[in-house]
């Protein structure tokens, strides 16, 4: 890996474009290096991965709203389209249109992969917009896989150094900027054109975090989809030969300058060199419970505090519960968040599944999660979980957050400690570095979880002979043509979608 300084210019410091860090990203991602085969393989998996959790959502509030929008945008003639999750393959939709309405079915559950660093992201949000793409210009799966490599590579990279949450900006800010690389790669575009493309998507998806604090809306599984369509856009306007704020990091008035620790704050970010092998992708974990990241662990923890001492389902023994944990954890899903909300019997879904004293609660108490059940308004408002939810809190430990921000992979933790206090005295401790489907937890993640996620979410919302076709599909992407890309979609059961309104707007 390449170290690369960035920094704020003055406009009277000539910074020229080749060493402005939007070009060096477009670089990375034009590097026509080989595909590793296990890359294309985690590839494949965070294919069907995504599938399984936009299928889910698939009759849920945004997913029908977005999927209404896009169906008002049909493509251009003698374009090829792209598909949406749940419909025909046969009804195609423009591409940025088909980014975001698989793009916030893919988010909506928070359930999909996720890379944590310096900041924090869900590297599988590039799919979609790489996919739209290459199915409305009649690309095959070997282009796709590429454009996914650089994508990855492009956000993980900048996720691993540069911190967007302390300084509240929201994590899709560095989704816009490797979406766009991702379409260019795929499209061995030239590298002034994704250096622009960069730049364009940065400016544009560059927002404040209140979308992930206080009272959570349906907005937090459209942010990141916005970044996938305004990067197809971006990409689009920089092939038509339009240019980009530059330079876009780096200047006096660039988002480092006003936006990420002001004219004085310098990062190291490190990037492959020369034909190294994008491997970023294999860093990245996914979930197997629809929650925040940094629940993973805690709730697999409950899990076993909750099959290792069935005294603390007696609310009325408990005096207190303290999650000892990361900085991050604590003052983003903690109490150190200082937000009632998370405590509140009442609040949505998206803030309960940033509510670590709930998810905690409810995990402990039934000694499982689930995607729907364990969100439901009934669960969330029985008297024995508001109880016990009102009596967990957080603390930040400097060994958990030593952990979460080390460089090194092999001691790299999202865990904590609990501590649960009973009313005779004695204390209950028990403690979880990683989820058990990280890649050194209990049960690492391999194909064979990869499809059996697919296969329970989606049962009964699509036809098993789609499920086995699909998975088929996924499992050869490398080699589709263009017409079998064109069938990398989910479709619903027949009728199933009729039940769903479609929302009246402008569109």
């Amino acid at each position: 890996m390449k170290p690369h300084l960035v920094r704020t210019h003055k406009s009277s410091e000539h910074l020229p474009m080749q060493q402005q860090l939007a070009y060096k990203l477009a670089e990375v991602a034009l590097d026509p290096v080989e595909v590793l085969p296990e890359v294309s393989q985690m590839i494949s998996n965070r294919i069907i991965d995504n599938a399984s959790v936009a299928v889910a959502s698939l009759m849920r509030g945004p997913i029908i709203s977005a999927r209404s929008q896009a169906k008002a945008h049909l493509p251009r003639v003698g374009k090829h389209g792209a598909t949406v999750f749940g419909l025909p393959n046969s009804i195609r939709v423009s591409p940025e249109w088909a980014a975001w309405a698989n793009g916030v079915a893919v988010r909506e559950l928070d359930f999909h992969d996720t890379f944590l660093a310096a900041d924090y992201s869900h590297p599988g949000d590039n799919i979609p917009a790489q996919i739209a793409v290459a199915q409305q210009l009649g690309l095959t799966g070997a282009d796709l896989v590429r454009g996914i490599a650089a994508a990855y590579e492009i956000q993980i990279n900048l996720v691993r150094r540069i911190s967007l949450h302390k300084h509240k900006i929201d994590h899709v800010a560095h989704l816009g900027p490797s979406a766009a690389a991702g379409i260019g790669a795929m499209l061995r575009l030239e590298p002034d054109t994704v250096f622009h493309a960069i730049g364009q998507a940065l400016h544009t998806t560059t927002a404040t975090r209140q979308s992930r604090k206080g009272e959570i809306s349906t907005w937090k599984a459209h942010a990141p989809a916005f970044a996938g369509k305004v990067a197809v856009e971006a990409v689009d306007r920089a092939m038509r030969g339009q240019t980009s704020p530059t330079p876009i990091y780096e200047g006096e008035d660039g988002v480092i300058a006003w936006l990420l620790g002001g004219p004085q704050a310098e990062y190291e970010v490190l990037l492959p060199g020369p034909g190294e092998s994008k491997r970023a992708i294999l860093e990245s974990y996914t979930k197997e419970h629809s929650a925040e990241y940094q629940a993973q662990a805690l709730i697999d923890l409950a899990r076993r505090m909750h099959q290792n001492h069935p005294e603390v389902l007696d609310v009325d023994q408990v005096v207190r519960v303290v999650i000892h944990t990361s900085h991050h954890t604590h003052n983003v899903i903690g109490s150190g968040a200082n937000d009632p909300q998370k405590y509140d019997p009442e609040a949505s879904r998206e803030t309960l599944d940033h509510s670590i004293p709930y998810i905690f609660t409810v995990a402990l108490q039934d000694g499982m999660w689930h995607h729907e059940a364990s969100y439901a308004p009934q669960r969330a408002a029985r008297t024995d979980t508001v109880a016990l939810w009102h009596k967990v809190i957080t603390a930040e430990d400097p060994h958990w957050t030593e952990l979460y921000h080390s460089q090194d992979p092999d001691q790299l933790a999202f865990g904590g400690r609990v501590e649960i206090e009973m009313r005779d005295g004695t204390k209950i401790v028990d403690e979880i570095a990683v989820a058990d489907a990280h890649p050194r937890g209990a049960r690492p993640f391999g194909p064979e979880q990869y499809e059996q996620k697919f296969l329970t979410l989606t049962q009964g919302i699509i036809d098993e002979s789609e499920a086995r076709r699909f998975i088929d599909l996924a499992r050869n992407v490398t080699a589709l043509s263009h017409q079998e890309l064109l069938g990398l979609n989910v479709v619903a059961k027949a009728g199933l979608l009729e039940n769903a309104t479609d929302p009246i707007g402008i569109f």
